[in-house]
Order: structure tokens, then sequence, then C-alpha cells
């Protein structure tokens, strides 16, 4: 696809109109949350906001309906907590992680230090601050639960001295000693052949070319298949969906007493101590049973102007219809199905006159 203008991701600084006001979206590389910065979030969306947090596909976090004077406040606020460590890089710090990297026992090595190592390169790098907001990293611990992801470039570990490197659908073994090196120079190299491009995937033979730059062989199989993460109790940690990843003040208050940290995924849950306790209690959802596992969808009516229908809403009522033998489902309010995950999933569809399951008539 050949663009025509520049990325308008939203962050904190670049804040979005929507229609129920500022949208802030807070990015939190490998979904590390301390408790006490889960309640800055909190109090800050009580305040500024509507008062829910959303959770985004990227593992992120969105405050909605800030009012007019809401971002200046808010970015002071994130800065003072260490969510902002570089102003100019805001934007950028897309990294993923797998969510359970280091708690269960499953891990091939653990990916949470070589984050933290990345982004920590990443923001001391100011010509990479010029990355579109839609360019991916992510970290898989092995396991393959982020296979799916489509990042731009991803690692997944093969053992605790080896790694693939992924540069869209093209692969190479590397040492994990120069992973967070190699990640940023996929980075830099895509700045250098794009155009107006957001993604790796739109630069036509982008990923030869990089490559090229690097002076790398891909000539490794990707593994394909993705392992999905479900609510309960893995190891030393507890899976919790929230439902429609729309956290309220009661629940995002829940969160934050759990302990040190949580862990926002990219599957609209958290991970949490496997002790925590009462979370059900507030709405939270801790069986990977529950009617709204798996289920997600955008905005919809009122926060959207593009929306013709209030989808979570609607959500309560529509999935006892749904047959979703285990696939995941999304909700989306009109045909850009914004927020829809990557992978097989029961596409919902509002139009003018109802809603589409998979484009037949509900």
């Amino acid at each position: 696809m050949a663009r025509t203008e520049a990325d308008r991701c939203p962050g904190v600084l670049a804040v979005h109109q929507a229609a129920d006001g500022g949208l802030a979206r807070v990015r939190v590389p490998g979904g590390r949350l301390t408790c006490s910065q889960l309640d800055v979030l909190r109090v800050a969306a009580a305040d500024l906001g509507d008062g829910r947090l959303e959770l985004t596909s990227r593992g992120n976090v969105q405050l909605r309906a800030l009012k007019a004077a809401g971002p200046p406040e808010l970015s002071q606020r994130l800065f003072a907590a260490g969510l902002l460590p570089s102003l100019a890089h805001e934007r950028v710090r897309n990294i993923l992680v797998s969510p359970l990297s280091g708690l269960d026992g499953q891990s091939a090595y653990d990916v949470l230090p070589v984050a933290t190592a990345l982004d920590q390169a990443l923001c001391g790098r100011p010509e990479l601050a010029e990355l579109p907001g839609r360019f991916l990293f992510a970290l898989d611990d092995g396991r393959g639960d982020l296979a799916d992801v489509r990042a731009d470039v991803a690692v997944r570990a093969l053992d605790d001295r080896t790694a693939l490197l992924v540069v869209g659908t093209r692969a190479v073994q590397v040492e994990w000693t120069d992973v967070p090196d190699l990640m940023l120079a996929v980075a830099d190299a895509f700045l250098a052949v794009r155009d107006q491009e957001w993604r790796i995937a739109e630069v036509p033979d982008g990923e030869q070319l990089i490559l090229n730059r690097l002076g790398l062989a891909a000539d490794e199989v990707v593994p394909m298949t993705a392992t999905r993460l479900t609510a309960g109790v893995h190891g030393a940690a507890l899976v919790v969906t929230v439902p429609l990843g729309s956290l309220t003040q009661e629940q995002a208050g829940a969160l934050s007493q759990v302990g040190s940290e949580v862990r926002v995924t990219p599957w609209r849950s958290v991970v949490v101590p496997a002790n925590s306790a009462g979370l059900e209690d507030v709405g939270l959802v801790t069986t990977p049973d529950s009617v709204w596992e798996g289920v997600t969808a955008c905005a919809g009516q009122p926060g959207c102007a593009k929306a013709l229908a209030d989808v979570r809403g609607d959500a309560a009522r529509l999935l006892p219809q749904l047959t979703r033998r285990g696939r995941r489902v999304h909700l989306s309010g009109c045909e850009r199905r914004c927020g829809k995950p990557t992978g097989d999933s029961v596409d919902v569809l509002a139009v003018p006159d109802g809603y589409l399951v998979n484009g037949e008539r509900l």
C-alpha cells in the first residue's frame, strides 16, 4: 500500500480527537506495569477522562474522553511515574513480550531482560524516534504465543543461547547477546529503505532490502503455529481476562493491589501473581470457561464517530447467538475493524441494519 501521509498513531503527546474527546495511548513495553504505575493510570482516567482504562491489542493502555486540559496534565503524571522515559520516543516504544515469560516454566529463554535492554537502547537512539507509531517489535520466549502478531521485527527463542531473528516472514539464527542491537539495526534499515510506508510489509521487497543492508542471509523456517493464552493459573501466574478489555475504576483498583507488578497482554488480559484473590468479585475473569474469554471489540458508539452501533453495549446480547468453538470473537462498529486480533477469529461487523457474522447476517 502506498502511503501519502505521515502516521498519526496516537500517543500521550499526540492525542487523537475522538467523538467522545481526547484519546491517549500509553506505550507499555513488554506490557509491564508496576502496581503503583497502574494506579497512576487509574487515577488519571478518573480525573481527566471517562474513568476507564482500555487494554489494546499491543499490550498498551488507552485513556478516553480526555478533557481539553487533560493531555498536558496526563503527560506530567506519566513522566513522574516513569512511564515516559523519552518524550521523543513515546510513540515508538512498541515492544511485545510473551506475557508469561519466566513465570510458568515454559520459556525456552526469559525474554523480559532483553525487552528492557531493547527499550533502553531504543530510547537512546535519537534517529529511531522517526519510526512510525505502528512499527512493532516482538520477543517470543519460545512458546509461540506471539507467532501471529505480525511484528515488523521479532525474535523467537530456541534455547538459552540462540534465537530466530524474524524480519517480516524471513528468519536467521542469532545469538542472544546480539539481539537488541540487531533488532534496532532492522529498524534503522527500515527507515533507510522506506518512503511513506508505516510497516516493513508495505515496502516493496522490504524484507530482502533490509537483510541485504545488514549482510544477513535468512535461511531458517519461521514457525507459524501460535499458542493461545487463556485465563487461569499458569505456574506462578494467574491470567485474568478483562471483559472487552475495558477496566473500570474498581477493577483497576483491585489489580493495583495484587503485588508489585502486573503484565498487560496483547489479548486484553493481565497477568498477576497466582495467589491473587477477589478479582472475580469485581467482574474480572479468572477461568477459561467464561463467555468473555477471547472476546474483543472496538470503541463503537458513542466514542467513535464512524461506528454504526454501540458494539460494546450489544456484546452481552450478541454473544449467546455466536458459535465460537474456541475461536476469538471481535465486534467491529465499522469496516475499519479497529483492534481486530490477528489470526483466526469470528468477525462480527455492524452494518446499518444490524450485524454480519463472517459476512452472513446474524
